[in-house]
């Protein structure tokens, strides 16, 4: 009896052992993730966000990082980062924008802090439809636009705003309703109907290039359905900073002005499909200084 207690025991600590050592190596492997060069970049389909992704993408894989690139709508990026599926999101629009996904998932992500801080939402026409000024004079000129605003995606923070704010104060939501698409075709819309000098209302933002390419006009909004200014943010997953140390510091630490975001969204739109990096890569390349300085300590 007494040998089979002593087997018994032995095989016990044995079993502990290993189980300790699995849980050792898991908390290694843990350890190693500190110095990980595999990251997961979500984005979505915002110019400012191709155009920011492609620039991290091209200098992190020229740091000798392994850069995996996810397009999603806001909300599956929001719950990828949740979920510690997506590891970083540059274009989180603070505190309205996307207010709604930030409250539901704040407390399983890391704010890497604000890299542009100018940004608004607009509806906006061309500059040529010249008795509209104002969302307000939007609903006595609706046949004019077709009767409808031509928006973005519908998972869109500015989408729910427009929805949900600007169409019931400004009585529109019978004579002049939001009608959903992508961002790429509300922007062919707007190049077909400036072509053809037709009038359109379209939800845009600052910053994009649209504002360069066009002559357009941002309507008044007395009733500050759209909000007021909000600043861009990088989002991490939780743990981010734990993760990847020196590249939650160059987060923290990013800036771009009007300027350097402009004509690096330019440099990636004029480039052919599938080039976007390399187009970014090219623009890093023509501000060499500026991104030595902004990637730092990797």
């Amino acid at each position: 009896m007494r040998t089979a207690k002593r087997i018994l025991a032995l095989g016990t600590a044995i079993v502990s052992l290993v189980a300790l050592a699995a849980c050792g190596g898991r908390q290694a492997a843990s350890g190693n993730d500190q110095s990980s060069k595999t990251i997961t970049i979500g984005y979505i389909n915002w110019d400012e966000d191709v155009a920011l992704t492609n620039l991290y993408q091209s200098v992190l894989e020229g740091k000798g990082y392994t850069v995996k690139t996810q397009l999603l709508d806001v909300g599956p990026i929001y719950a990828g980062l949740a979920k510690g599926d997506v590891d970083l999101f540059l274009d989180s629009w603070l505190p309205a924008t996307h207010k709604d996904y930030w409250n539901q998932y704040k407390d399983k992500l890391e704010d890497l802090g604000v890299w542009y801080d100018n940004a608004t939402l607009n509806l906006a026409v061309p500059d040529y439809v010249k008795d509209v000024d104002s969302i307000a004079d939007l609903k006595t000129h609706a046949a004019e636009f077709g009767g409808k605003i031509t928006g973005i995606e519908a998972s869109a923070g500015e989408t729910g705003i427009v929805q949900d704010d600007v169409l019931p104060k400004y009585g529109l939501a019978e004579s002049m309703p939001l009608q959903n698409s992508s961002t790429t075709a509300m922007l062919a819309a707007l190049d077909s109907s400036i072509k053809a000098q037709k009038p359109i209302v379209v939800t845009l933002w600052h910053p994009h290039w649209a504002y360069s390419r066009y002559h357009l006009k941002d309507l008044k909004d007395p009733q500050g359905a759209m909000g007021k200014g909000e600043q861009l943010h990088a989002i991490g997953r939780s743990g981010f900073g734990a993760a990847f140390p020196a590249l939650g510091k160059i987060a923290k630490n990013f800036k771009l002005t009007d300027d350097q975001l402009g004509s690096l969204e330019d440099t990636i739109q004029q480039a052919p499909k599938g080039e976007e990096k390399a187009a970014a890569g090219k623009w890093a390349d023509q501000h060499r200084q500026f991104v030595d300085q902004a990637f730092a300590g990797l």
